[in-house]
């Protein structure tokens, strides 16, 4: 299937962010490769957010005459702190999809915390990652579903079965897979409820953002 041009500036930031994501894990931790791996998660933040920033005129969806009134604003606020709440309990062995690993430990050989290493994981999941996977997910994936024309569909007039299939595969995507259904659902809902891509973005970008924040606090590094 040959992609339109909507549907490249959708889909290629997410699979270069993917590959890079599968190099990173593929690295060995030691560094054998002559660098550190935990850096290849920064060189995924500057490409992918090249990439989008090049492109971000073609994002109609994310325009400011579409942002979120305050009402939508805090509906996808506390829908976000709802998810990351649930995040973090549903996580039980099999809840998940294969053993929790911890790829990512900005930790130094004394204990301490690495800090400029940190600050670049969290942007990147709280800032970047919102943007890239609700355009990949729910613009483009969850409206595909019922139409190639993508475009043209209404957010508002998705179909259940978009909003199911869109969820499975968003799940296939993450370790903690009950929590990813639960966290796919939100944000179709929210998309699908109020026909503004910005909502669930801030939504996922508030799941995120807090849930890094519990992670730097706890050092619960597997759910990074």
């Amino acid at each position: 299937m040959r992609l339109t041009r909507a549907a490249a500036v959708r889909v290629l930031p997410f699979a270069l962010f993917m590959v890079l994501l599968a190099i990173r894990g593929a690295a060995p931790p030691d560094g054998a490769w002559g660098f550190d791996p935990r850096w290849i998660y920064a060189l995924a933040v500057l490409a992918v957010g090249a990439l989008m920033w090049r492109w971000r005129r073609e994002y109609g969806e994310l325009s400011q005459q579409l942002a979120p009134d305050a009402r939508e604003l805090l509906l996808a606020v506390g829908v976000g702190v709802a998810v990351f709440a649930l995040w973090i309990t549903l996580d039980a062995p099999w809840m998940r999809l294969g053993a929790p690993v911890a790829k990512f430990i900005p930790v130094g050989g004394n204990g301490e915390l690495l800090w400029p290493r940190i600050a670049v994981r969290w942007v990147g999941a709280a800032l970047l990652v919102p943007l890239m996977e609700e355009l990949f997910w729910r613009s483009f994936v969850m409206r595909w579903i019922d139409s190639a024309r993508f475009e043209a569909v209404d957010p508002r007039q998705t179909s259940a079965k978009a909003v199911v299939l869109s969820t499975f595969l968003f799940m296939l995507a993450h370790t903690l897979w009950l929590a990813a259904i639960v966290a796919g659902l939100a944000y179709a809902w929210l998309y699908r409820r109020t026909g503004r891509l910005w909502v669930p973005v801030v939504a996922h970008a508030v799941t995120n953002g807090v849930l890094g924040a519990w992670v730097i606090a706890t050092g619960q590094w597997a759910y990074w």
